[in-house]
């Protein structure tokens, strides 16, 4: 598997939008994750959030092969 490389959140949204998943998050905490379908355990929230409430915990995307995850920021 090629190495991962940080990515834009306007990258990662193309990513997402490509797969059907949706900016998320836990519910009750500030964890965040992409889904693809609805469930009790998570909310999903605007890309907006997404993305301020992941550079305020100073997390990154990071991508390989269009597999995305969310590390914090080296």
């Amino acid at each position: 598997m090629p190495a991962l490389r940080e990515i834009s959140f306007e990258q990662a949204r193309t990513i997402a939008a490509d797969k059907g998943l949706q900016p998320s998050k836990v519910k009750g905490t500030n964890t965040l994750r992409f889904s693809k379908t609805p469930s009790d355990k998570l909310q999903v929230i605007s890309w907006d959030e997404f993305e301020r409430t992941a550079s305020g915990r100073r997390l990154a995307v990071y991508e390989s092969a269009g597999w995305m995850k969310l590390m914090t920021r080296h």
